[in-house]
């Protein structure tokens, strides 16, 4: 009797393995469905979306009266509008939210392009920055994309309220003008390479591992093969030599900064990195949109891209491996804050 309970609950465990694993397709098949949208430019104007919040908030803690009064007032305004266009200049904003392969950066470029297309002398661009870096010419691409906006002249301007690092600061770099926060992070202007290396286990167990190429140099470190001081030094010195293209490109934008005191991997709080240079000012992005909404009229503009389930699916991958980099951020930052 013991074991038929034992096998019987081992099925039970089975089946019920089975249901919940369908359960999940189904509710990311749904949720994929629910959150797909035609791809395409949206436009959102900022000034409405900040008068619709304080008229919310206004509409509360008035009186009847008063909301009635101030209903008017709206009318007259829209009526105004409608029959004169805004001659105020424009600011277009854009949200640039980074991962190890800049994967937002095909998002970038047709925001970019739509943007130049329409944008007049009086206008300008503001990029929201969030970015801790990643891979080389991925972030490489997404810095071009910004240098577009600077090459025809367009003010280019670059908040960051969180992080600007590596990648992200080669992309904050390029802009006109830098805002950050107080405890924004920005810097670590230096390249990583790191691998583990399974060579000695592998012997361990008499797995030989077979690697033929065509090239001095076609492979140098490897994760399984024995690696040489000749192989590591080679690694180097290509690592030294991005290095050498990332300096020079902060320093292109950035001519005032001492890249010998400030290329050397290291990261700084917003107060600090404006004392060394990179960055112009400290002020987050809400402050100053608020205060451009004021003489500017105000256009967020993102570029919708419709992926299909699979590649939602290894999005959602990668974001696990994303958020594992960005924990190891945080735990670094965090163990040096004042307890």
């Amino acid at each position: 009797m013991g074991q038929f309970f034992a096998e019987y609950g081992l099925f039970l465990l089975k089946v019920l393995t089975v249901v919940a694993a369908i359960v999940v397709v189904i509710a990311v098949a749904a949720s994929a469905g629910r959150k797909a949208h035609l791809e395409g430019l949206e436009i959102e104007n900022l000034n409405k979306k900040y008068k619709s919040l304080a008229d919310s908030l206004r509409n509360a803690i008035s009186s009847k009266s008063e909301r009635k009064i101030a209903a008017k007032e709206r009318k007259k305004e829209a009526k105004a509008e409608a029959k004169a266009p805004s001659e105020k200049p424009r600011t277009f904003v854009v949200d640039f939210k980074g991962d190890l392969k800049a994967t937002a950066v095909a998002s970038l470029r047709e925001e970019v392009t739509a943007i130049l297309d329409v944008a007049g002398d009086d206008d300008e661009v503001i990029v929201r920055l969030e970015n801790h870096g990643g891979v080389v010419h991925e972030h490489g691409l997404a810095a071009s994309q910004l240098a577009r906006i600077r090459d025809r002249e367009i003010p280019l301007i670059v908040c960051v309220d969180k992080v600007a690092a590596s990648g992200g600061y080669l992309m904050a770099c390029v802009a006109s003008k830098v805002y950050a926060a107080p405890f924004a992070i920005l810097g670590s202007i230096g390249v990583l390479a790191q691998l583990p290396n399974f060579n000695r286990m592998l012997d361990s167990h008499g797995v030989d591992f077979e690697q033929i190429t065509a090239g001095k140099h076609k492979r140098t470190v490897t994760m399984f093969g024995k690696n040489t001081d000749e192989d590591r030094a080679k690694l180097k010195e290509e690592l030294e030599d991005v290095h050498a293209l990332f300096k020079d490109a902060v320093g292109r934008y950035r001519p005032g900064l001492d890249l010998d005191k400030v290329a050397t991997g290291e990261h700084w709080y917003g107060t600090r990195a404006l004392e060394y240079g990179l960055a112009d000012e400290i002020r987050t992005s809400d402050e100053l949109l608020k205060e451009r909404s004021d003489e500017r009229d105000l256009y967020q503009v993102t570029y919708k891209i419709k992926q299909p389930l699979q590649k939602r699916v290894m999005a959602n991958i990668d974001s696990l491996l994303e958020k594992a980099e960005a924990n190891s951020w945080r735990q670094r930052f965090e163990s040096r804050l004042p307890r």
